[in-house]
Order: structure tokens, then sequence, then C-alpha cells
């Protein structure tokens, strides 16, 4: 298949050669053949994807500047050991009959091409790092790098893996890399490129080879599908692409795989059946679900796709693909891939305009963590069904700015609600307050009905005495134990002293809703160094004690009474106006 860009060493430029794609196996066997060894690339122009690499490699070969040594790295199943092959044999290309020199332009058959590419030429040794790491392996290499090859133009090593090798090792290889013997060539491939020594990549000319394109390749398979005349629906090669991330040998053994699942036949369905996957549009369904806090609705297509087979975490995989669509649509305008279905394409326009960035990044956030629970998990469905019930909670709370913007400006009066405005009153009372009925005292202030409207609450103070009126608890605990960092109209920020209880932010939340009627976001950090109402009090309780202390009435009945002490300082009740009667002056506990 040829490169996409038009570059040098294309399918075009050089026709494709049947070498390595015999029948049978080549021990004559009969034994089948995968479709990944069967339809390897033999030359440059075969390469899918990899244009950049593909006309630096023609040149170099052009102009006679060929390196010592090349670093190639990618993912799994991108081409590295085959290009590392063809490297091999452009190196040793030869035609009876013509002066051999290195080319790319291998049109035709050469004396050492096949064997090469097998992987079975005495002059191209491959050693596998994984299984070959230690210096003696090494120092074979380089004892035997000194002698000239039996029969083809260069010595080629191929060390594939190349970054198991030990550090001795490593050390022993450098100074034969550095100034190897004319004739000799190294190719190195790893998935792991930064576990490979400086010293090394430094003397390497060093490749990255891309992951493949979806488009690219589900086009190859398609061509694979008519040379195999097999029949596949071109959404079925589209998902095998998808499931493949980008690597061609993933691909075709998934369409290998396929192609034996369908008998044959190769269908979305079948693919669907096959991988676990769940129908897309089923996936949108359920991210439809999540995102209205409809977790019944979200449960109950979780369990229908449970029910014919889908793979729990295949769908959370799923779901967290469509957030990232969703959000990066909502960021980018850009549309879905081509080729996805006109709903698919429709329905995620109108959740990237619909929903916030927030909702979007807290659900992106929470299912990344879900899918750690659910692999991890023993029954991966019931993780699953927890995960989804987090979200709908989760995509309820309100944006920062609109949980701000629908909250009175703290010291200005706000107008009394209207009945269509006000919240409706419950049927009967929520868990939270039967469960801390017993608490309230005959004495405690009763909190304001629903139907009056919450008061005005412009200030942690306010919100404590609104949160006194129904729990002494949750009010002692807000007092003792809370430093305020920041408050908001609908959002508390707090930091907890090292006695707190564990559950006292989610308490108070749920607290807060249930008296006032509407949600509030308690949220906890560290580093605050505001006092506690507690501390505040008893500060302004030793300032009043200190003042009450030079009043002459108070001085003299200490006097009086030597065992006396300034217990409390409180404001005087309130009297009616008279016109006769002075203000009222503070109160002196003794």
């Amino acid at each position: 298949m040829s490169d996409d860009d038009g570059s040098p060493g294309t399918q075009d430029e050089q026709p494709s050669i049947d070498l390595g794609t015999p029948p049978t196996a080549s021990d004559g066997s009969g034994a089948y053949r995968v479709l990944a060894r069967k339809y390897r690339p033999q030359h440059f122009g075969a390469l899918i994807g990899q244009g950049p690499m593909v006309r630096t490699l023609k040149n170099a070969f052009d102009q006679n500047r060929i390196p010592q040594a090349w670093m190639l790295t990618g993912v799994r199943g991108v081409g590295k050991t085959t290009t590392a092959r063809i490297l091999a044999r452009a190196l040793n290309y030869e035609v009876d009959g013509q002066p051999r020199h290195p080319t790319v332009d291998v049109s035709a058959p050469g004396i050492h091409c096949q064997a090469i590419m097998e992987g079975r030429h005495v002059d191209v040794i491959e050693m596998d790092a994984a299984s070959h790491t230690s210096i003696n392996d090494i120092r074979e290499i380089t004892d035997a790098a000194r002698y000239k090859p039996v029969s083809a133009l260069n010595k080629v090593y191929i060390i594939d893996e190349v970054h198991m090798l030990s550090t001795a090792a490593f050390n022993g290889l450098l100074k034969t890399l550095e100034e190897p013997p004319a004739h000799v060539k190294f190719i190195f491939a790893t998935t792991e490129i930064r576990k490979v020594p400086v010293t090394v990549l430094s003397r390497c000319q060093r490749f990255d080879l891309r992951r493949i394109e979806a488009d690219a390749l589900v086009a190859h398979l398609a061509e694979i599908a008519a040379k195999e005349t097999v029949e596949a629906d071109e959404d079925a090669l589209r998902l095998l692409a998808r499931a493949a991330e980008g690597s061609v040998r993933d691909a075709l053994s998934l369409f290998d795989q396929a192609i034996a699942h369908g008998a044959g036949a190769v269908t979305a369905q079948s693919v669907r059946d096959m991988l676990g996957l769940a129908d897309r549009t089923r996936v949108v369904d359920l991210f439809e679900h999540v995102m209205k806090g409809d977790a019944a609705a979200a449960l109950e297509e979780l369990q229908s796709q449970y029910a014919v087979g889908a793979d729990p975490h295949v769908v959370l995989s799923d779901l967290a693909a469509f957030t990232h669509l969703v959000t990066r649509m909502k960021v980018t305008g850009e549309g879905v891939e081509p080729g996805e279905a006109e709903e698919i394409r429709t329905r995620s326009e109108g959740f990237a305009k619909g929903l916030g960035l927030a909702a979007l990044s807290r659900m992106w956030q929470a299912l990344l963590t879900g899918l750690g629970e659910v692999q991890s998990a023993p029954k991966p469905v019931a993780a699953a069904e927890m995960v989804l019930i987090r979200l709908c909670y989760m995509t309820s709370l309100p944006e920062p700015d609109a949980a701000a913007a629908s909250q009175p400006r703290s010291g200005r009066s706000a107008s009394p609600p209207s009945a269509a405005d006000a919240p409706p009153a419950p049927a009967e009372p929520t868990a939270y307050a039967q469960e801390r009925a017993p608490e309230r005292t005959a004495r405690a202030p009763q909190p304001p009905r629903k139907d009056q409207g919450t008061p005005a609450i412009a200030s942690f103070a306010d919100l404590v005495a609104l949160v006194g009126a129904t729990s002494v608890r949750l009010k002692t605990a807000m007092e003792r134990d809370m430093r305020l960092v920041r408050f908001e109209p609908g959002r508390l920020e707090v930091s907890l002293e090292p006695g707190a209880g564990p559950t006292l932010a989610n308490e108070l939340t749920r607290g807060l809703a249930d008296i006032t009627g509407e949600r509030w976001v308690v949220t906890v950090s560290e580093g605050s160094t505001a006092p506690t109402l507690r501390e505040a009090h008893q500060a302004a309780q030793d300032a009043a004690k200190a003042e009450a202390q030079d009043d002459p009435l108070v001085r003299a009945l200490l006097d009086q009474f030597h065992d006396a002490q300034i217990a409390e300082v409180r404001d005087a009740p309130p009297a009616a106006p008279d016109a006769d009667t002075p203000p009222a002056r503070s109160q002196t506990k003794t």
C-alpha cells in the first residue's frame, strides 16, 4: 500500500514483489500463515504511514550518506522489525550481473532478499535483547564484527528490544558502535526509548515510527480483504482499526480473528461480539442518562449492554472516549471522525453545545478513577454500577459561575421569593433530618420553613447560626473544627482541625441542602490560619473581660468579693424603647 503523502519510495516507484507471501509455509508443510506475516511489507513502498522516515532514508541512500547505526522506536506493531529487515535488504541488495551497492530501489528480487526478509541470512544477525542481555552476548558481537561478511556486502546486526540490555552490555557496545568496521551496520529497535542510554542514542540516527491513522488502517484492511476474497463491512473494519490503536500488526491479528469468528464474513455486529463492544449509539444513550443524572436509566442501560456480552470495563472506556470527543468538540469546534454515523455526529454536537466544561472535566476525572476500580474489582459490573451512580451525582453539581450568580450578594437585601420561585416543601422529613432529630433541644430555635424562604446568609457566622437551629452537634463541630478559607453564597471552603470527623464536610453538604433547600458545595483545603469561631469568640470574651474589669462598678464588686471572677460578658437583652430610659449596658456575670 502506498504512502498517502506521495513521499519517495512509494509503491508506484517500486512495484510490489511477492516475497514472504507464498500461499504455503516455507517449510512445505502447508501450515496456515497469519495475515500479519503473510502481508508483511517487503520494501519501503509497502510501508504505510511512515512517509517522513522513508523520504529521509531514500535521500540518504541516494547521496551515499549512510550512517553506521539506526535507532527505530515506536509502539508495538508499527513496523520496527520490518523496517530493520528492509534496511538490511537495501544495504545488501545484489542482482546477478550487476555491481552491488546499497540502494532502496529493490523493484526486482535480489540474491539475498528472501533470506534476509525471512530472518535466516548468515550476514544479517538478528538478536533479541530480552533474552540476550549480558555483556557476554555483546562481546560475541564485537568480536565477530571484525570479520568481513560471508556473502553479502555488509554485515548487519539487528537488535530488537535494545532497551533490555544491561548497563555493562551497553557500555561494552559503545566503542564498536562509534567506530565500527566499514562493513558493519547496526539497527536497533525499541518500544522504550527512554530506557536507552543517551551515550547510545548519540551514536545513532533516530527514527520515531508513527501510529498508523485509522483511515490508513481501514484502507489497508480493505485491500487485504479483497486479496483474501473476504466480505468485510466498512464499519467492521473501522471498529478493528479503532481497537488496534494505530498498530498494523494488531489490526491484522484482529482481522484474522474476525474472519474466523464470522466464518469468512466480517460484519460490524460480529466484530462487536468478538471484541465485547457495545453499540456506539448505546454508549451515547448511556452518556445522556449520566449527564441528566438519571441513575436508574444509566444502570438499566449498563445491565442491558452487559446482558448481550459487553465488558463493563470496555463500556466505561467507550464512555470515557465519548466524553473526550464531546469535550474536544466543545473546545476546538472540530467534528467527529469521518465514517461515524449521522446520529453520533448530531448528538455529540448537541452535547458539546449544551454541556459545560466543568461537568465534562469532572466526568472525565471520575471515569479515569473508575476504570481502575472496575479493572481490579472482584465483580466488575458492580464496580461499574457504582461508578455510574457517582457520575450521576457529580454531574448534578452546579457550575461554579452559575452557583455564584444564583445566590444574592453579601450585604444586599434580597426581595422575598415568590411562590413560584420557592422550592417545594418535601412530603416528609429527609433521612438527614430524621437522623438528627434527637439532637434538637426544646429551647433551640426552629429552622425557617421552606415556604417562608431562607434568611439572607451574609457570613460564615450566619451560616453556623442557621445550622444551629437544626443540629447542635453540627453547629458545635463547625465552631470548633473549621477554619474559614473562603465563603460565597452556595460555596464554602474550609480547613479542618486534626480532630475533625472524616465525614464532617459531607454531613454539612447534606445538612445545608436540607436546611436551605439549595445545593451547597463544601470543599476542604489546607493552610488556613483564620481562627475558628470558638477561638474568635474566646478572643472577644477576653477583650470584653479586660474592658469590664476597668468598669468602676465591676471593680468595686471584685474588691468586695475577693474570690469573685468575671466568668462571661453578655450583651444586655434589647429593651422596649423609652425616651426616659438610657441605653442598656453590657451585663457582666460574676
